[in-house]
């Protein structure tokens, strides 16, 4: 966190040190170092977001949330969220999901921000496949969550990190989309709450699916 934080704090710092310097009488470099430091700011808003959210996650990760949520109205609302961003991106998301309620005991704005995180992701990072598909099944009462990007994919050796705080596979494309590293990192503290599980698997080429399987409900 103290190097993710350093780094935009240290380009700032620098920008200032221009702006009141050489670039004093320069209003074209004023206003695109402007420009520059006003995306750093919003970096680090957004790692500090994050990490405070991560950091609530933690405090009551043990326990468990006690409210009725339906998995349907949640992913419908997250899709209806992103779809002006998946439409800016020329994404597809394809939805296939039950009419009728499929209820897991949870916290909804918990299971938005997770669902929120994968169809992001799966826009963003899966983008030159055109298209997202959502999926919700239940399976004997255990509903399992599917979100399959067609994009470039992610090479195996990078699968088992991908939760890890910070970790990143593309370093450059996650600054391009905005990300901080910590998005998986929060769903996987949040599903683990929820006592479910978070899987991930791709083939490079053939894009990347991640799958939520909650447990079965009890009678």
């Amino acid at each position: 966190a103290s190097h993710e934080l350093r780094t935009p704090l240290a380009s700032l710092a620098g920008f200032i040190e221009t702006l009141q310097g050489p670039a004093r009488d320069d209003p074209a470099a004023r206003d695109r170092f402007l420009g520059i430091m006003h995306d750093q700011a919003g970096r680090m808003s957004r790692l500090v977001n994050d990490l405070l959210s991560l950091s609530r996650i933690e405090m009551k990760g043990h326990v468990r949330p006690s409210d009725p949520v339906d998995l349907v109205a949640v992913l419908r609302h997250v899709i209806d969220a992103l779809e002006p961003l998946a439409r800016d991106l020329g994404v597809a998301i394809e939805a296939s999901i039950p009419s009728e309620r499929v209820t897991v005991v949870g916290d909804r704005d918990e299971l938005v921000q997770v669902f929120e995180n994968l169809v992001e992701n799966a826009c963003k990072y899966g983008q030159s496949g055109k298209r997202v598909e959502v999926e919700l099944v239940n399976r004997a009462g255990a509903p399992v969550v599917t979100i399959r990007d067609f994009g470039p994919g992610i090479p195996e050796e990078h699968l088992p990190r991908l939760t890890e705080r910070f970790y990143r596979v593309d370093l450059d494309a996650s600054r391009r989309h905005r990300g901080t590293g910590l998005g998986l990192a929060i769903a996987k503290h949040i599903l683990a709450r929820h006592q479910a599980r978070l899987s991930i698997a791709s083939r490079l080429g053939e894009g990347a699916t991640f799958t939520v399987s909650f447990p079965q409900a009890k009678a």
